[in-house]
């Protein structure tokens, strides 16, 4: 396995060009950059980190450059940004990173909740042991310099009284932690590999209460 030495020096660069021209055309031009300065430094990342956060949670892969346009009025084909993430099935916790032209995103929990998800989810949170659990897991990362943030209801759900006392996340659709960096040296260096790291383990409570209360959706993926 190939060591994890930072990304390359062209990959902020990459994406900045992507950004403005996201065309076959640039594709074509700039895809040795992409595999050797984004893709294969991304695939030695996860495969250095999964160890760690992969068992008893999922696997870990990189993502495709390509967008699906099938219904999207947005028709361009390439995706702005390389991800990687070590997830059991999208919803139910998950530890993600991704590099662009804005530097190094890292983020975790539950992301795009099916229907199935959202009950379970709602009916944790709605109990005082893991609701209550949630909540200080969220303010912890908040104290930490994460932003918590996720699709909400305007109004309350369904079968919940307007003095709930976390009525709040009750009107979660999705709920995750993100946290930033802008490029800078240590997105080229090993260095960014316990960036990334030190940021997955503050995540792991969330990850890991998503896992144990949210799970993966038994419904097919939309």
């Amino acid at each position: 396995m190939t060591k994890f030495a930072g990304f390359g020096e062209h990959a902020v660069e990459f994406y900045d060009g992507l950004s403005a021209d996201n065309s076959k055309a640039y594709w074509a031009d700039h895809v040795e950059v992409y595999r050797s300065d984004v893709r294969a430094p991304m695939e030695a990342l996860i495969a250095e980190l999964t160890p760690e956060f992969g068992p008893g949670f999922g696997e870990g892969k990189v993502f495709r450059p390509y967008r699906d346009v099938r219904f999207a009025r947005d028709k361009t084909p390439y995706k702005t940004h390389c991800g990687g993430v070590v997830e059991q099935g999208r919803g139910g916790g998950a530890y993600y990173v991704e590099v662009s032209s804005a530097g190094l995103r890292v983020g975790g929990g539950c992301f795009h909740l099916q229907s199935d998800q959202l009950a379970r989810f709602r009916q944790a949170v709605g109990t005082e042991i893991h609701g209550a659990a949630l909540a200080g897991i969220l303010a912890r990362l908040r104290r930490a310099g994460w932003t918590v943030t996720g699709d909400a209801l305007k109004t309350k759900p369904r079968g919940y009284p307007d003095d709930h006392p976390r009525l709040d996340l009750l009107r979660h659709r999705s709920l995750y932690a993100v946290r930033s960096w802008e490029p800078d040296d240590t997105l080229h260096e090993r260095a960014c590999l316990e960036r990334v790291r030190t940021a997955w383990r503050q995540l792991r409570p969330f990850n890991e209460w998503a896992r144990d209360h949210v799970g993966v959706s038994a419904k097919p993926r939309r």
